[in-house]
């Protein structure tokens, strides 16, 4: 899970990305009604889209619960695998990651129940004539919806067993586990509690989501402008400036870095010199050189076709001698590139 995200989330920003990569179905949905609002992404401007994008809000809703991790949906299969095989591990940093993905999951279904409330259930909160002017996606937009839906519905339960299912042989030898990592047997026998500790988390988060935002939105507010919450914002949205670090000891030397010497020196410097502008260039110089050759001159021709034949008639009477001294005059092509260039 992503701290940012639930902060974000907790201090009204606007942030329509999910935590798992694999939930599409919310990118999309949330494309939907970025799309029917005129481009509005700043959900607390939406509220009462129900009405005018019911297909988008079932879809939404489905993809929210899955990421929740609510039974028998495709997200509940995948969170609480991951959770149980922490767990199996009977090691503290396994148990550790298990309490925290099992804290991050109330975090979670409580920033996608206010998603969920603030676009669709909520008063609306949007311009007058964007509010009047959504309306449903073409089927180019919601027939993907509709396949990540069923999806995420049926995907998990169906195929549960078969990519994580004890003694399933689905994956063959493309993935090997070591045996000191094997604890898939393990998580099938942990107590019922551990397992149903994450949903509990999920629905506590689900909830009190619904009824802070739902019956007592005063509580946000008063929160957020108190001085404590002020502080806590600030605290948090610096980020520890871990950010700030990364960005000045990291990101920065590495931009000039690729600027500097990947760019100047090698791809616009070594790479084009031996590449095809130096290749150009000699060639041009000597295409050059050798048009200024031709004066027109019946006696410059008739000199050069005498200096060529009498250089030829040397070659050949010595030609041993040529051959040996070749091997170390070698290296003047190379000189010759460098003097054109």
């Amino acid at each position: 899970m992503r701290w940012k995200s639930h902060v974000r989330f907790l201090w009204g920003e606007s942030l329509w990305e999910p935590t798992y990569p694999d939930k599409a179905l919310l990118f999309l949905s949330a494309g939907c009604v970025i799309h029917a609002m005129v481009d509005e992404q700043d959900m607390r401007k939406l509220g009462g889209l129900i009405r005018s994008l019911p297909f988008t809000y079932s879809l939404m809703l489905i993809g929210s619960l899955s990421l929740m991790g609510f039974p028998f949906l495709t997200g509940f299969y995948s969170k609480d695998a991951i959770l149980e095989l922490a767990y199996a591990s009977y090691t503290t940093h396994g148990t550790f990651a298990h309490w925290l993905g099992t804290i991050s999951a109330f975090f979670t279904a409580f920033y996608s129940t206010r998603l969920i409330y603030l676009t669709f259930l909520s008063t609306p909160n949007s311009l007058q004539p964007s509010f009047k002017s959504s309306h449903e996606n073409p089927p180019q937009m919601s027939i993907p919806l509709l396949i990540l839906g069923f999806g995420s519905i049926f995907w998990g339960y169906i195929f549960r067993d078969a990519f994580i299912g004890v003694g399933s042989d689905f994956f063959g030898n493309s993935i090997y586990v070591s045996a000191e990592n094997l604890n898939l047997l393990e998580a099938e026998f942990i107590e019922p509690i551990v397992k149903w500790t994450p949903v509990l988390f999920s629905f506590a988060g689900a909830g009190f989501g619904f009824l802070l935002y739902h019956l007592s939105p005063s509580i946000i507010y008063n929160m957020k402008t108190s001085y404590l919450g002020k502080l806590i914002y600030t605290f948090l949205n610096n980020k520890w400036h871990f950010d700030s670090i990364y960005n000045f000891y990291i990101i920065k030397p590495t931009f000039k870095w690729g600027h500097d010497v990947s760019y100047k020196i090698l791809d616009r410097g070594i790479i084009e010199i031996m590449g095809p502008t130096g290749i150009s260039a000699l060639i041009n110089n000597l295409t050059r050189w050798i048009s200024s050759l031709q004066s027109g001159f019946v006696y410059n021709y008739a000199f050069t076709i005498f200096l060529g034949t009498t250089v030829f008639l040397i070659i050949l009477t010595n030609l041993d001698y040529c051959l040996i001294q070749s091997e170390l005059l070698g290296i003047l092509p190379v000189f010759a590139l460098l003097i054109f260039i």
